[in-house]
This record gives C-alpha cells, structure tokens and sequence, in this order.
C-alpha cells in the first residue's frame, strides 16, 4: 500500500510540474493544457477550448503524426474542427463528436475494454465474435443488441451504415487499409496499442478510449490502480540474482519459421519484469524477428521454461507438440517437463492483456519463482498437460 500510494503521489508530481513548466507555451499555443502520458508512445492529448486533440503516431514511422483527433462536445459543437485549431493540427484531423453512444469495434481486445469502462452499451456491432470471451457480450450478440458484422477484414458495410454508427474503432497494420469501411464517411479509431513496447502502454490507451465515451474519470482511475499493482509486483522479484533467473522462450514456429519477440517488445519485458532471463534479450527492436527452428534451437535448446498460447477446444498436451513437431522434444524444458501454456479460447488472456497486464505478471511470477506469490491462483498459465 506505501509502494502504491508513493508512485501515485510521483504522478501527481508529474502532472503539478508539467502544468507549471509547459502552460505558459501551451496556451502561447493555443493549447490549455497537455496531459502527461506516463507509458504510452503513441498518443498526445492536448486540450483546446472548444475541444480535445488526440494525436496518434505512426507506429512504423514515429516522427510522422498519422490522425489528430478533435474531439468535439456533440451537444455544444457542430461536427467541424472549432476555430483556433493550428494548421499542423487540421492537416490529418478527424473530427468525432463526444461521447460516443454508438461504436462499431473490430477486435475482441477492444470490445474488453468498453465493457472494462462500463460502455457496453455504446457497442452496436462487433466483428468475429468467435473469439469473444466475455459471457454478456456474447449474450447481445445472441440476442441482437450488438450486430455481428462478420470478419474484420470484410465487415458488413451496409448493417454499419443502417446503424448510425458514430465511430469504428479498429487496429492499424503496415500498409494496410480498412477497405470500403474508409468511404461511408464513419470515423475511424486507429487503436494501435499493441504496438507499445510496455505492458503500461498498452494499458494507457484505455485514457483515449475513455475520453471517446465521456468516462474520463473511470479511465484514468483503471490506468492508475493497474499501475500501482504492476509496480507492487515488479518490485517484489526485482532484487532477484540475475544467477537466480531462470531462462524462458516464447511460442513456436508456424510454418517453416519462429516468430521470436523483439527485447523492446511488451512481451519480453513481462518476462523481464517477473523475474526471468528472456533467452533472444539481444535482438533489438518491438517487434517479432522472423528465424528459423535451427537458429532458435541452437540458442534456447538448454532454456528453463517455455511458454506457449494455443486455441483449440482441447487441451494441448506434450504428445501434441511432439506430433506437431518431433524435434520440439529436444528441447531441455519440453524434457524437465516445465512447458506452460494458455489457452487462448478458454481464459481472457487477450481482454486482459490491455487493461490488467499485473494479472498476467502475477501468473509469470509465479511460474518463475512460486515462493514470491505463495498461494496464487494462476488464471492464464497452466502446466502443460501430459
């Protein structure tokens, strides 16, 4: 409780000495006030008179700006960019009037996190609820409050036009488009979390998507409480001997390669931040480094665990990875029998990953050093099946 309170009197700090040392230049500016973000990467906030500005990065070319998004009251605004605004601001701006009462959402991700904010009922429609874990999501799509609109890659344009949709909120991949979704004249989210490098920086989106559905308060209050229990986890494997860290590798190949986590990737520093010795720590970069099963095997055939996401109905077991692939056996974890595994369509391991990334440090603790977390209940990670 002392470690919680202390890092958000830290915050506050931040923000008093952020107000003090920026605002004359802000309002120079034109801008009120500039929110502190404390993880994230790729976004701004900035605080106009008659609106706010969020400005997302590019996440494959951080020095260019890829939409400003000005945020205009619905009840006091017109849906047009309010004067005052610097041109540098209108040159990729897109206009949503707030707060949103109708979105259509493309990921499973997301859809967690309006119902996380409280804002269930501001989804009109979701794509591939196949993947959704959440039982009263899943319920509304049964019973057609929310629409099924068929996959994200081919939505049904026509059931988003009929529902007055507001706002699409979607995840922006490298030179890809979003199809005839881009022409109906529907603002469109670009929700690039998953391309921040810390677990709180994905965390730290949830403050835009709050001010999209007018729950600020609830947003910044999520951010900060999942925060403080990172940091009270982190902390208690952080004197850990580096001698005493055990080894670990991620994942398998698919196909002919391995898809191996960058170090800058969030992914590494979970395993980093519970305590363990992620074994590709050298490559650099946030995302994933294509190698084949040889260059993987050849520097992680001696790791002390391994750990791997699955989604299938059955349990994976280690006569399946021995089918899938005879050599993954060589493996000295696959031989010590210290593979653990989730399973991806039975936990909420991708709705929580967002908001509650310290529930997921808490399982990787407990697996890496179970004496730290005595009595866990371990909710994604589960010792392979035999």
């Amino acid at each position: 409780m002392r470690k919680a309170s202390l890092f958000l009197a830290i915050i506050l700090l931040a923000v008093l000495s952020s107000c003090r040392n920026g605002g004359k230049a802000a309002q120079d500016s034109g801008v009120l006030k500039v929110d502190s973000v404390y993880y994230a990467h790729g976004f701004t906030i900035k605080y106009y008179k008659d609106c706010k500005v969020v400005s997302i990065r590019d996440p494959w070319d951080t020095l260019r700006i890829r939409k400003n998004y000005v945020l205009v009251d619905k009840e006091r605004h017109s849906a047009r960019i309010p004067a005052g605004i610097p041109e540098e601001v209108r040159d990729n701006a897109v206009v949503i009037p707030v707060p949103v009462d109708r979105a259509v959402i493309y990921t499973s991700v997301h859809s967690a996190m309006a119902e996380q904010l409280g804002c269930i009922d501001r989804i009109c429609g979701i794509c591939e609820p196949e993947y959704i874990i959440s039982p009263e999501i899943l319920s509304r799509v049964a019973d057609g409050r929310i629409a099924d609109l068929g996959m994200s890659t081919s939505p049904n344009i026509e059931k988003i036009i009929d529902m007055d949709t507001e706002v699409i909120i979607a995840s922006p991949f490298e030179n890809s488009g979003y199809g005839n979704a881009e022409k109906i004249g529907v603002p469109i989210v670009e929700a690039a979390d998953y391309m921040e490098g810390h677990p709180l920086g994905r965390t730290e989106w949830v403050r835009f998507y709050g001010l999209l559905f007018g729950c600020r308060d609830r947003a910044d209050s999520l951010f900060f409480e999942t925060c403080s229990k990172y940091d009270r986890l982190k902390s208690l494997v952080a004197d850990i001997p580096q001698e005493d860290k055990p080894t670990v590798i991620m994942e398998r190949k698919y196909g002919a390669l391995w898809g191996v986590p960058g170090a800058g990737s969030y992914v590494a520093l979970f395993h980093s931040d519970a305590g363990a010795n992620y074994i590709f720590s050298d490559l650099p970069g946030t995302s994933s480094v294509q190698l084949s099963f040889e260059e993987v095997f050849e520097r992680a055939a001696d790791v002390d665990f391994w750990l791997l996401k699955y989604g299938t109905k059955k349990p994976y077991t280690y006569s399946d990875l021995r089918s899938e692939y005879k050599p993954y056996s060589n493996f000295a974890a696959f031989r010590n029998h210290r593979i653990y595994t989730c399973n991806t369509l039975v936990t909420t391991y991708y709705d929580d990953i967002t908001i509650h990334p310290d529930q997921i440090l808490a399982d990787l603790i407990y697996i890496y050093h179970p004496d730290v977390l005595p009595g866990h209940q371990p909710k994604y990670y589960f010792p392979m099946a035999e």
